[in-house]
């Protein structure tokens, strides 16, 4: 059986067969080998017994024939060199000592480092000791407390805290090894294989054969580290022991025999024909199983296979059964090409259907039911790119049916981009497939081609920024009004501080816009249709905008406090003598309250002179910050306006808005956005989201509710009120209990339209999980309260097990 390993795996593996196993430290990333002595101008010597010296200082002694050198000695010899702080040459011998960080090279690659080194120059017998470090120059090396080096026939012999690392950066530790000249070894006990990629192998006994093929006797292996977050020994929480062990550097593969897997020192289930990639990328191989029961497919099993292609692409299989539904199969290719990447997933099944208004069509009326996601990205250059996302599914129940997404509307696009320093072009296109029971899909609109493009132009004249810009959209429905747009104008900023401070913003804008529609009256908003036909509009609009920034001290602290007032006037516009598709949704926030055109899009413009005014204040002192804006607008003539009421701008005089934000370092995050009538006071808007914890224990809590009385016939927000609360717990070091929910607090008095009695879960979640460095586990129940179609209420229970540094998932 092999697994498929995940290339992004950072977490250090542990073999535990061998004591060894539960004393030795992380691993280390590998030393470079030491660099050859430079003895460029020192002569070679005239006999292969005679010695060339370069040296501080260097003594003669004619009775013993001794030669002794003392700082900076160099020392040639043949093809060997040698850098010492000291050296000792018995020429009646060849005996050369050498001491103080000791560097000799054989003129093949191989170098020795040591603090001490006995040299043989007529054997080439070499005997280093203390912090010794022998390299091949091929990014091999072993390090010991002693090294006995032949450099006539290559063998080396490490003893005492060996560690050898290979061409991969493997290491492997032991008490003492040999190898031969291609870095081999031979027979090895009590050692420990420290894997690059994370990941540990211990065995009582291994040999390592030629071309470094290690086998290991009596082994195991886990991915977990050898010490926790405090520096304590730790015993892993996973395992799989083995009779017999391969690990082959060239092909960078373990493979196992006799394998069993232990979890928290159980022995669980045999693993015949295990085999296991040791350089982090992906290998062909099986997944673990998932393990699920839905109230929908009742108890479901899923079974993947992954299939590594080649190094940039991959496949991965799957198959799903379950006790209340057909099986369903699906699959995901993956590719990285040279200028981008790719991916492309699929569902599918043999089921009984449902027709849009989520009616079952029988369960004579089965037929092939599916989904198709794919999406990708290709930079062709520095400046242009490309990028697609299409995803289409059979029927409305399907995602929310096998709990593949629960998304109410798929959205493929396709766009093409140019982007440069002072310019911008895209040529996009996009479709929609509605998921929403009961939605006529004639209604939603495909959009092709949509065109824009800007530029850029620094300093024209006074200093300012000029923007040009030109767009065309086309819009198209088969059950409902068709749209084509097209517009070009031309934007000029100027920014200036006064003396005083102020930072003062000037804009003005000049467009003209050409539409065409046909069929509006498909369109059921009558203020969304426009006039049928072409049509033709003028956008004029100037702006003045004034900030004035104040700092001081405060409660130890600094703050900031910047009032802010903008003046913005345009002439009568014919807005609704054109469609509106794109600036529908509009609602006064503090996000917009200082927009030069508070509608989302280019359909509609903000018409009339008006003024906007309020203040921004923040607050810090170390460890916490505070932040609040704060404002309000007034329209300067009593001319009818478009904006429809509840959205806080339909009267002269708009509603408050603001928003306040609190951080406590990294414990209290609080943010609240508000909105409140400006005749009474009434929170028309109120947003709460806090977080207090920390990453492992913490809470959260979401709160809106909507009051803006906007008539059901123009705005499909409705007023709305909601809950979401979500938490963790974490307890006994690598466990935790969590839990989320959403639930509708709207009532009948909100909305009429609504059953609810003022609390309505409407998804709720609870777990248990278990995660360390290289385990995680859990346990989750999931429970729906609505049903959609085939996508029944009820219960949801998951198990999760994933193995890092192994593949499982």
């Amino acid at each position: 059986m092999g697994t498929a390993t995940q290339p992004d795996g950072q977490t250090q593996r542990r073999g535990e067969a061998a004591e060894v196993a539960e004393t030795l430290a992380p691993p280390v990333a590998a030393e470079p080998a030491p660099a050859a002595p430079d003895t460029t101008g020192l002569p070679r010597p005239s006999g292969e017994n005679e010695v060339a010296f370069a040296a501080d200082s260097i003594e003669y002694d004619s009775n013993s024939e001794a030669v002794t050198a003392r700082g900076n000695v160099l020392l040639r010899n043949r093809d060997r060199t040698v850098r010492a702080d000291g050296v000792r040459w018995n020429r009646d011998s060849g005996l050369i000592e050498s001491e103080g960080e000791v560097v000799i090279a054989d003129g093949t690659g191989r170098t020795l480092r040591a603090d001490q080194v006995i040299w043989n120059s007529r054997t080439g017998e070499t005997v280093g000791t203390g912090n010794v470090l022998i390299g091949d120059g091929q990014d091999r090396s072993v390090r010991a407390d002693r090294v006995e080096w032949n450099q006539q026939t290559g063998d080396i012999t490490g003893t005492g805290n060996v560690r050898l690392v290979d061409e991969n950066g493997n290491q492997l530790f032991t008490e003492r090894v040999t190898l031969n000249e291609d870095f081999d070894a031979g027979a090895m006990d009590d050692l420990l294989i420290a894997l690059r990629a994370g990941g540990r192998l211990a065995a009582e006994r291994g040999t390592r054969a030629a071309g470094g093929a290690i086998t290991l006797e009596t082994a195991a292996y886990s991915g977990c580290a050898v010490v926790d977050a405090e520096g304590c020994d730790k015993r892993p929480s996973w395992r799989i022991t083995a009779d017999r062990v391969t690990y082959d550097p060239a092909t960078s593969r373990i493979r196992f025999s006799g394998a069993f897997f232990e979890l928290f020192g159980a022995r669980l289930l045999p693993l015949p024909g295990l085999a296991i990639r040791t350089d982090g990328r992906a290998s062909t191989g099986f997944l673990l199983p998932d393990i699920r029961f839905s109230q929908s497919n009742g108890l479901e099993l899923a079974g993947s296979y992954y299939w590594r292609l080649a190094p940039n692409r991959d496949l991965t299989l799957a198959g799903y059964l379950f006790t209340e539904a057909p099986p369903m199969v699906s699959g995901q290719y993956r590719q990285l090409a040279d200028r981008g990447a790719f991916q492309i997933t699929g569902y599918a099944t043999h089921s009984a259907r449902i027709d849009p208004f989520g009616n079952p069509l029988g369960t004579s009326e089965r037929d092939v039911r599916g989904y198709l996601f794919a999406n990708g990205r290709f930079q062709f250059d520095e400046k242009w790119s490309f990028d697609s996302s299409v995803r289409l599914a059979t029927d409305r129940t399907f995602l929310r049916r096998y709990d593949i997404s629960r998304d109410d509307r798929l959205r493929s696009v396709a766009q093409l981009e140019r982007i440069s320093a002072t310019s911008y072009f895209q040529l996009a296109g996009w479709a929609t497939q509605t998921l929403r029971i009961g939605v006529d899909q004639g209604q939603v609109p495909l959009t092709l081609p949509a065109i824009d493009y800007r530029k850029r132009i620094i300093d024209p004249w006074l200093g300012g920024t000029v923007e040009l810009q030109a767009n065309s959209l086309a819009i198209f429905r088969s059950a409902g009004q068709d749209t084509q747009r097209a517009f070009a104008g031309a934007r000029w900023d100027l920014r200036r501080l006064t003396p005083l401070g102020q930072a003062l913003t000037l804009t003005a804008l000049v467009r003209g816009d050409v539409y065409h529609s046909d069929e509006n009256d498909r369109t059921a908003t009558a203020i969304y249709r426009g006039e049928e036909g072409w049509q033709t509009r003028a956008v004029a609009l100037a702006a003045a905008d004034l900030q004035w920034p104040f700092a001081g001290p405060l409660l130890g602290g600094t703050q900031v406090f910047t009032p802010r007032v903008q003046l913005v006037v345009s002439p009568p516009i014919r807005n609704l003598a054109v469609p509106n598709e794109d600036a529908r949704a509009i609602d006064l926030e503090d996000s917009n309250l200082f927009a030069l055109n508070r509608f989302p899009g280019y359909d509609r413009v903000e018409e009339g002179p008006r003024v906007t005014y309020g203040f921004d204040w923040q607050l810090e002192r170390p460890g916490w910050r505070v932040k609040t804006t704060f404002g309000q607008s007034y329209r300067l003539n009593s001319e009818p306006t478009i904006l429809p009421d509840g959205t806080g701008l339909s009267d002269r005089l708009s509603d408050f808005v603001g928003r306040t934000e609190l951080r406590l370092r990294d414990f209290v995050r609080f943010t609240h956005r508000f909105r409140l009538d400006k005749d009474n006071l009434a929170i028309r808007r109120n947003e709460v989201d806090a977080t207090v914890g920390t990453t492992r224990t913490y809470g959260e809590i979401g709160y809106l509710r909507l009051n803006r009385d906007i008539t059901r016939t123009i705005e499909d927000l409705q007023d709305r009120e909601e809950l979401r609360l979500a938490g963790r717990v974490a307890f006994a070091n690598y466990w935790s209990v969590f839990g989320s929910g959403v639930f509708n607090l709207t009532d009948r008095e909100e909305d009429p339209s609504l059953t609810s009695d003022g609390f309505e879960p409407l998804r709720t979640r609870l777990g248990v999980a278990y995660r360390d460095d290289c385990l995680e586990m859990g346990l989750t129940w999931r429970r729906d309260y609505f049903e959609q179609g085939d996508a029944r209420r009820g219960n949801t229970f998951q198990l999760f097990f994933s193995l890092r540094n192994l593949g499982f998932r």
